[in-house]
């Protein structure tokens, strides 16, 4: 079965030239005919990997296609989930599986709202990517990706075609709690990376900031139902700032480069999911407003 994929970004990107390497049928789906263009003029999608660098002539299309659609990646930015997903809802056949990528929480409940008849598998990868170029993807890290589904539990049969790509990976039947996990750790990262201006080692400089916002997260994860997901939070939060000491951090790139964050699916959602709640979380709620403040200074988009 076809691998449709939209969103040829980083991570999008990254799985379709494994899965195009392993032989298997890849079709990318891009926004417009002006990109479609710009893709075809580059002979295809190129991947940087430690010793190697590879062009794939992937076969690309735009949403207009009519071809049949029976399993899409969704690889897409949070906030250009639901829209992307609706471009390309009439092609999607009944039962159609749908795998989404996206950081944070919210995205996902959207998509699956407007898609009532199509299986949605949630995604959280730590897998690291991102482009240099257009079209041209650098494989910065190995990591692993667990998928889910919170309504229906049994595994996919096409789990095999991603370890013949190589991508590691694992089924879980709780999936929502490694989506909250990473939500968390994203939100005690990334937002304090913009505000210091830092790469990810240099928050250790910032400790008891960070242990403050862990506290509050734990708060949040508990109250949520999700006491496995506060397990343990800060030690993590911490581990990863020091195994990740010279990354710069997805937001903190989004920013530099003058692009949308998904601040509304991290801690926009962690605030809404606490209001929801009752719970009053100071730290939080004034780390959101300097975040706010910061992008509307730069004039970058606040939702």
């Amino acid at each position: 079965m076809t691998w449709h994929i939209l969103g040829a970004g980083s991570l999008g990107g990254l799985w379709a030239a494994r899965l195009a390497r392993a032989g298997l049928p890849v079709r990318l789906i891009l926004r417009d005919r002006a990109r479609l263009a710009s893709y075809r003029r580059l002979g295809g999608l190129t991947l940087v990997e430690p010793g190697q660098t590879s062009l794939y002539p992937i076969a690309a299309q735009t949403p207009e296609e009519t071809e049949p659609i029976r399993r899409l990646l969704v690889a897409c930015k949070a906030y250009d989930a639901e829209e992307a997903v609706a471009r390309v809802a009439a092609r999607l056949v009944p039962g159609a599986e749908l795998i989404l990528l996206q950081n944070g929480l919210g995205s996902q409940d959207a998509v699956a709202a407007r898609l009532p008849r199509a299986r949605c598998i949630l995604a959280s990868s730590t897998e690291g990517a991102y482009r240099d170029q257009q079209f041209r993807v650098v494989f910065a890290g190995q990591g692993f990706t667990w998928l889910g589904d919170p309504r229906e539990p049994g595994a996919p049969t096409w789990l095999a075609e991603l370890d013949a790509a190589g991508i590691p990976q694992q089924w879980t039947t709780d999936i929502l709690a490694r989506l909250w996990r990473k939500l968390a750790l994203n939100c005690a990262i990334n937002p304090l990376t913009v505000l210091h201006a830092c790469r990810n080692g240099e928050l250790a400089g910032h400790a008891e900031e960070v242990a403050g916002i862990c506290a509050e997260l734990v708060e949040l994860l508990r109250a949520c139902g999700q006491a496995s997901a506060a397990q343990g939070l800060h030690e993590e939060v911490m581990g990863v700032i020091q195994a990740t000491a010279a990354n710069y951090s997805s937001m903190y790139q989004d920013v530099a480069h003058g692009r949308r964050t998904e601040i509304a699916y991290l801690l926009g959602h962690a605030l809404a999911q606490a209001g929801r709640h009752d719970l009053q979380l100071p730290r939080l709620e004034a780390l959101h407003q300097r975040l706010v403040a910061h992008l509307v200074r730069l004039g970058l988009p606040t939702g």
